[in-house]
């Protein structure tokens, strides 16, 4: 598989997480039986707004929601580089893999299968990629 291809895929992948991840929003159902209703309704002071935990939760899905879609975005131009190219990037490439290695760690700990089964395959595609890159500098080839 070429390097552009596996950085096809993530970005295919990242995408298809990002947008499952989105339309789960506000990540919890009633069937679940969790009572959200102090964590929706209790307000406390920061910095001068009035804010809720809630407000929080709901803020910080949505922000991993825009960071997901630039990490489609960044695999998918990742793709497009010609090999010489994708070798001065090698830095940003090893640090998009390390970041969806550690999104699958924090993953493992705290979810379940379906973002599991996402992250594991993404960070897979993603280390393949940035070590052919790195592997195609030490070998002056693509």
């Amino acid at each position: 598989m070429t390097t552009r291809v596996l950085y096809r895929i993530s970005a295919v992948l990242i995408l298809l997480f990002d947008l499952g991840h989105t339309v789960g929003c506000p990540w919890s159902d009633p069937r679940w039986g969790v009572d959200l209703s102090k964590f929706q309704s209790s307000h406390f002071e920061v910095l001068g707004f009035s804010r809720t935990y809630w407000d929080f939760y709901v803020g910080f899905g949505l922000f991993n929601s825009v960071f997901l879609l630039l990490a489609a975005i960044v695999a998918w131009q990742l793709g497009s580089l010609p090999a010489q190219t994708l070798a001065l990037l090698r830095g940003t490439a090893w640090a998009l893999a390390l970041s969806f290695a550690a999104t699958t760690v924090l993953t493992w700990i705290h979810f379940f299968t379906i973002p599991i089964a996402f992250s594991t395959a993404i960070t897979a595609c993603l280390t393949m990629a940035a070590w052919r890159s790195t592997s195609a500098m030490r070998s002056g080839g693509g």
